[in-house]
């Protein structure tokens, strides 16, 4: 009689059979597939958070209602504003208020107001990323000192110092000229850029100084090998950032300046909300063009910049 023999050695079940299927698990892969949906779409007994929606939505319109008519003011015209609902966009669009604006110097108000911000911003970086590298690297009592120097100048209010300020510009001889615009701001611009940069740079492993000495780096090779490119987001949001405040800068404009040939645009705006008179739509197109610059820089940069702000402040 013949006899049919099996293989002794075990069947190995799969991944997804390794354990035998009872009315008890399969109970639990419900539950698992319903909690995964839960994580999903969110709980189904969560309360919704109604008054901080209704909140963000009326701060919302309070941020976009004045951009809204800023915009739609300016490509219309005074007579068209006076005539129809002024929150209403018009519905024959003119450009004749920007033709007006470019009519009368705003290039030339706008070179200055590039020439003193990209010279500006230069300044600042270079010197601040130079004072961070030797204030993190530094292992003697004096790179500590020089950053609670540093940092004093955060604690000075600009308003406080502007009557010394313009003293010392009128000893240098630098009033009613670009130099006088630049030297200030270089000067209250540095103590933020450094705290901002030393926390990115002390964020660079140790390990990395190190080798690229015992390579025979000297320090000047490890700082721009190294740190800038490491430091590449904190450098960016110090750019950013300080560009902004020296464009839209109006105290030192108002106080150092005084001829037209070194106006800004800040200045300028505010000049031209006296030229214009009632032509409100020729005022705002201006607003408009001076504000254009900065939204490029923001929407080009704007991941840089909380990344570069944060750095080192969680450790």
């Amino acid at each position: 009689m013949m006899t049919h023999t099996t293989s002794s050695e075990p069947v190995t079940p799969d991944a997804k059979s390794d354990r035998a299927i009872t009315p008890e698990t399969a109970g639990a892969d419900r539950g698992n597939i319903k909690q995964n949906k839960v994580r999903r779409t969110g709980a189904p007994g969560e309360k919704l958070n109604i008054l901080g929606g209704l909140g963000g939505w009326i701060w919302l319109a309070v941020i976009i209602l004045p951009i809204y008519y800023i915009v739609i003011t300016s490509f219309r015209t005074s007579e068209d504003l006076r005539a129809n609902n002024q929150l209403l966009p018009s519905t024959n669009p003119t450009i004749a208020p920007f033709i007006k604006v470019l009519q009368n110097d705003f290039l030339h108000y706008f070179t200055n107001s590039v020439i003193v911000t990209l010279a500006t911003v230069a300044v600042v970086l270079s010197a601040s990323v130079m004072a961070a590298y030797y204030i993190t690297r530094s292992t003697t009592l004096g790179g500590k000192r020089l950053f609670q120097i540093i940092l004093l100048g955060i604690a000075i209010p600009v308003q406080a110092t502007i009557i010394p300020v313009y003293y010392l510009i009128q000893q240098l001889g630098l009033y009613d000229t670009l130099w006088a615009l630049i030297l200030p701001q270089i000067a209250f611009a540095i103590p933020l850029s450094v705290l901002i940069i030393v926390n990115f740079v002390r964020d660079i492993p140790a390990e990395l100084f190190e080798s690229m000495k015992v390579d025979g780096a000297g320090e000047w090779r490890i700082l721009t090998s190294l740190v800038l490119p490491m430091a590449k987001p904190a450098l960016m949001t110090v750019g950013i950032y300080q560009a902004l405040q020296v464009w839209n800068s109006f105290l030192f404009p108002l106080v150092l300046t005084q001829s037209s040939e070194v106006r800004v645009l800040p200045l300028s705006l505010w000049e031209y909300s006296g030229q214009f008179g009632i032509d409100v739509p020729a005022t705002l197109a201006a607003v408009v063009l001076s504000a254009l610059p900065l939204l490029v820089a923001y929407i080009f940069a704007r991941r840089h910049i909380v990344a570069g702000l944060t750095a080192g402040f969680g450790k």
